[in-house]
């Protein structure tokens, strides 16, 4: 049986008659797969559809560093948004911090782009679980260890969905913190991805804690502050990824597309998203910029990146304020 949006789109073509806003409706969901199998439902998302358009539209007027467009949210509710803003500000009782400057590098190349160099594996799609502060603390982990160690491990997010809980301060699907994921980690390696593969992201559920008992190969010895203005965030960058904390809950954000996002207005400074920042670099129009992996599948962004501009304290989508990075056992 075809879903009702299919038959809606055979009959308004058939009619010869349809509405700008309703093409582009369809054309969108012939793009992404959507499907819906009632009338209400397609009421719904043409509703939500239509309003990030309007969104789009008018970032596309007015910004001028950065380039807007539809994606998988834009007929998302505001409580789908909402549900992959995983990051939480619990904070563990102690921090480890080694001395920054024992690994900092003195000579800062002009541009660097760790994931382009191999250090990274490819972007992930967290699905529906707020679980991105368990994908920014694997993704730098994995990085840290290809850097210091020079081998590229795949390490197991749901392992920390499921097992770092509120013992460590974090809540599996319902958010988390990258420096808790962290501090379970030190007492609980995580195991590869291939022994414990993600699930929640389909199931939507944070799950129980599965049997570990394969070797386990993830392991952070320690983990510092990169700074919070734009010199000490370059020398920490250009030494590994930094797991950063960011506002993606505006539709600025969620619409990006291509560019360099600099409108610290239009972004806002809550932090409700945990991604990493594997580079950084200069734009001719927007100045320097920082290259951020996200963690919501390579048809966001441009191809699952963003680049957000460098600017002071709370920076540009508030990415200033929660800078880190961590050293990994070999």
């Amino acid at each position: 049986m075809r879903t009702f949006v299919s038959a809606v789109i055979v009959s308004a073509v058939s009619a010869h008659v349809m509405d700008q806003s309703i093409f582009d409706f369809t054309q969108y969901v012939a793009k992404f797969g959507k499907s819906y199998d009632t009338v209400e439902e397609w009421n719904l998302r043409f509703a939500m559809f239509a309003k990030f358009d309007t969104e789009v539209k008018r970032h596309n007027q007015t910004q001028t560093t950065s380039v807007h467009g539809h994606n998988f949210l834009s007929d998302f509710t505001a409580a789908e948004k909402t549900r992959l803003l995983g990051k939480s500000n619990v904070q563990p009782e102690t921090i480890n911090q080694p001395n920054p400057m024992d690994t900092l590098p003195q000579q800062l190349p002009a541009s660097v782009n760790w994931c382009a160099a191999g250090y990274c594996n490819p972007i992930q799609d967290q699905g529906n679980c707020g679980s991105c502060w368990a994908f920014a603390a694997v993704a730098a982990m994995e990085s840290s260890h290809a850097v210091f160690n020079g081998s590229l491990y795949k390490l197991s997010e749901q392992q920390l969905v499921s097992c770092a809980g509120s013992r460590w301060g974090n809540l599996g699907c319902n958010g988390g913190d990258q420096r808790n994921a962290w501090t379970y980690t030190e007492t609980n390696p995580l195991e590869s991805e291939a022994n414990y593969p993600y699930t929640s992201g389909t199931t939507g559920k944070t799950g129980q804690c599965a049997s570990l008992t394969f070797p386990r190969i993830g392991q952070v010895l320690n983990y510092t502050s990169g700074g919070t203005e734009t010199p000490a965030m370059l020398n920490a960058v250009a030494t590994v990824p930094n797991s950063v904390s960011i506002d993606a809950g505006t539709s600025y954000f969620q619409s990006y597309t291509s560019g360099v996002l600099t409108d610290a207005k239009a972004c806002g400074t809550t932090m409700n998203h945990a991604v990493v920042a594997v580079g950084y670099g200069t734009d001719p129009t927007a100045g320097g910029y920082w290259i951020v992996r996200n963690s919501w599948g390579t048809s966001w962004g441009n191809q699952g990146y963003v680049n957000i501009g460098q600017a002071a304290y709370p920076g540009v989508c508030g990415i200033n304020q929660d800078v880190w990075w961590c050293n990994v056992a070999n």
